[in-house]
């Protein structure tokens, strides 16, 4: 590991905050956590006792886990003695240009300055910081929740120096994450543009009544979900190709497949197309309390994370 990592800050404790907290505490860090929501004490509470069965699942003593969990004052109060920062803000541009000029300002000179934007590149929040600072943030986003998801993509700005992401990938690793280095910014980086591609095309279906909500959620879980829980799109495909691999899939089916490419639909965008959509999302799922929905989700990622982890033990 390039620095050691003792004391985490957390700013935003919203649904991907909160389960930050609950990771980086899992892992013996010391966490000040902000947000100016009234509740922050309990909504932190909530958070660690729903989480702590999710984090001994998967191997972590969560032994005292709320003891090092500790709520600030302020943005400023949170990062002061920080080695890492973590930022879940709103995703707006200015927002974030403001915030980070705070947090630079207010932590250590070796901390280091993360944002779980989803889509916005650090540089376009950064062009204000001295150069020192600007060279101590970047992306580190994770999907959600990112106590039991592993990814985080790990996405330097233009003006982020090598060592801080040479410390991202050790920070991640270090709570047992998987990060990805990504080698030039794009809006909304790789897993999400990959994600909505997927949705537009499922909206698109839905709205053209192909399926309902319910039958593509369906399709994709008993298929491609469960194909890429083990391999992604280029190791699917080259699979697919069987003893030729890639090129015999290119090679014999290609053509076809980008006609199918190229029929790719839009979703409609007028106000009536979209609510109903959203009413037909609504009939799928609506009578499930959002709890309900998250406790199936969790307990389905955990299952499918143990089975991973039983394979890699057995081919080890």
């Amino acid at each position: 590991m390039t620095r050691p990592f003792r004391t985490a800050a957390v700013i935003g404790a919203g649904t991907i905050g909160l389960s930050w907290t609950a990771l980086f505490a899992a892992y013996g860090l010391t966490v000040r956590v902000s947000d100016p929501r009234e509740d922050l004490a309990e909504a932190v509470d909530e958070a660690l006792e729903q989480y702590a069965p999710h984090l001994a699942a998967r191997g972590l003593d969560v032994t005292g886990l709320a003891d090092r969990v500790h709520v600030a004052a302020s943005a400023a109060d949170a990062v002061r003695d920080a080695d890492v920062v973590q930022e879940n803000g709103p995703e707006r541009a200015e927002f974030k240009k403001d915030l980070f000029a705070t947090l630079a300002r207010e932590a250590p000179a070796h901390a280091l300055l993360l944002s779980s934007s989803s889509a916005i590149p650090s540089t376009a929040f950064t062009g204000e910081l001295p150069d020192e600072a600007a060279a101590r943030v970047l992306i580190g986003h994770p999907f959600n929740p990112p106590h039991l998801v592993p990814l985080v993509e790990v996405v330097p700005g233009e003006r982020t120096g090598e060592d801080a992401v040479r410390a991202a990938v050790d920070f991640y690793t270090s709570v047992g994450r998987t990060p990805v280095v990504e080698r030039k910014e794009i809006p909304g980086f790789v897993g999400n543009r990959l994600q909505n591609a997927l949705s537009r095309e499922a909206a698109h279906l839905v709205q053209e009544g192909v399926v309902t909500p319910e039958e593509l959620d369906k399709v994709v879980v008993n298929s491609l979900g469960l194909r890429w829980a083990t391999v992604g799109p280029f190791l699917g495909a080259h699979l697919g190709g069987g003893p030729g691999g890639y090129r015999h899939l290119v090679e014999h089916i290609g053509t076809s497949m980008q006609r199918t490419g190229a029929g790719l639909g839009i979703p409609a965008q007028d106000e009536d197309r979209q609510e109903r959509l959203i009413e037909a999302v609504e009939r799928a799922y609506g009578s499930s309390t959002y709890p309900e929905l998250t406790g199936t989700r969790d307990r389905r990622q955990l299952a499918v994370l143990a089975a991973l982890d039983s394979a890699d033990k057995e081919e080890n």
